[in-house]
């Protein structure tokens, strides 16, 4: 008989202890021990409150205890702390999962990475922050995966549209983010987004300044060099120069063009982006070392700060990690091992409840012939009365 992944996940968790940092892991196993861990708000007095729940419907009663919101139509802050740490040159991977029980209506589900020195009790919306990253749902419109990087003082969001889950069971998402200015966005386990940090946050033109002219010369010269490497790509390698071809009168001789270079009369070459293309041949050049678009300096804690119209929402298995396979693993060892079962108890449910709400019609059509028989009987006295 196979080992769960449970008892898999902690031998794994032994061998990658030395490869691995974990920065911060809560899987609320410990009861109430977790309100020494997580600090709530007091910003607001109208800020709703958490209780540790595993909801209606789940895979294991303990296991799949997490924070949930309790409050219709409130504002919620929550966060805790953990050891400060620099992701510079260094891979991030934020994990959690989140269950909609209540069916989301329109609410965030989304959570926050924050500097060291946030201000817990008056955590709020105007917390400076440094990711968030999660679900938001709200009508039919929006429906959607937040990724927002703070970046020069300002929050950027990933210009692609990522779909959220807008189910009501447990689901498990990922962020990546790489020190190649590579990222991943993971639902489930499935990469559902992926692309360059870069580009897909629109942060090409947020290069720093502190360069000195001659660096800067340096590295336009080569950002030019590399150009006309790229315009090469186009140049008909067959061709040969003509017999009378004339230097001086007709100048230097270059092969002529298999397709005309994008960015000329709006047109655009098939394959890759010229951006692109550059970015790759400069990648181990002072171009890549221009950006630091990824990393952040004194990451300290985590916290929910989100609205919710309806609540109900259950948090849980958090992970902070620079580990993509100890991220891997740690989801397989819990969302893997209750995804499943979770999904059956619903169904049995659903079930349940399908044939208690036959039996109270069979009843109430019963009751109703039993009193229409009544109210017949009545008439016919009151009628001999008379």
């Amino acid at each position: 008989m196979a080992a769960p992944w449970g008892v898999l996940f902690w031998a794994i968790c032994v061998l990658r202890v030395v490869l691995a940092t974990v920065h911060f892991q809560e899987e609320f196993l410990d009861g109430e021990r977790w309100r020494n861990r997580w600090v709530q708000s007091t910003n607001d007095s109208q800020f709703g409150h958490f209780r540790l729940s595993s909801g209606k419907f789940y895979g294991h009663k303990e296991k799949d205890k997490g924070l949930q919101t309790t409050q219709n139509g409130r504002f919620y802050a929550i966060s805790a702390r953990f050891k400060p740490f620099s992701n510079k040159g260094k891979t991030l991977v934020v994990q959690y999962t989140v269950k909609h029980e209540q069916k989301m209506d329109c609410g965030g589900g989304y959570i926050k990475i924050f500097p060291a020195d946030v201000d817990q009790k008056n955590l709020s919306g105007k917390s400076p922050y440094y990711v968030m990253f999660g679900p938001d749902i709200c009508g039919f419109d929006i429906k959607k995966v937040h990724v927002i990087l703070y970046f020069k003082n300002q929050y950027h969001s990933n210009k692609k549209p990522i779909r959220c889950k807008v189910d009501g069971f447990t689901h498990l998402y990922t962020l990546i983010l790489r020190p190649d200015l590579t990222y991943e966005v993971k639902i489930d386990g499935q990469v559902i987004e992926s692309g360059s940090i870069e580009y897909d946050w629109n942060l090409t033109s947020l290069k720093k300044t502190e360069k000195s002219s001659a660096e800067s010369m340096d590295w336009e010269q080569e950002k030019e060099d590399k150009l006309q490497d790229w315009e090469k790509h186009f140049l008909d390698a067959s061709a040969s120069k003509p017999s009378d071809w004339n230097r001086e009168l007709d100048g230097d001789w270059q092969a002529p063009m298999l397709q005309k270079p994008p960015y000329q009369d709006g047109l655009k070459a098939e394959g890759i982006d010229k951006d692109v293309w550059l970015h790759q041949k400069m990648k181990n050049t002072r171009y890549l070392t221009e950006y630091d678009l990824s990393e952040f300096e004194n990451i300290g804690a985590i916290g929910l700060e989100l609205w919710q119209v309806r609540s109900g929402t259950i948090f849980d298995n958090f992970l902070i990690t620079d580990d993509e396979e100890y991220a891997e693993n740690f989801g397989k060892a819990t969302w893997g091992e209750t995804k499943g079962p979770e999904r059956e108890m619903d169904a049995i449910q659903a079930k349940e409840e399908v044939k208690k709400a036959r039996e109270e019609d069979e009843e109430d059509l019963l009751m109703g012939r039993f009193d229409g028989r009544e109210n017949n009987f009545r008439r016919f006295h009151k009628r001999d009365e008379l």
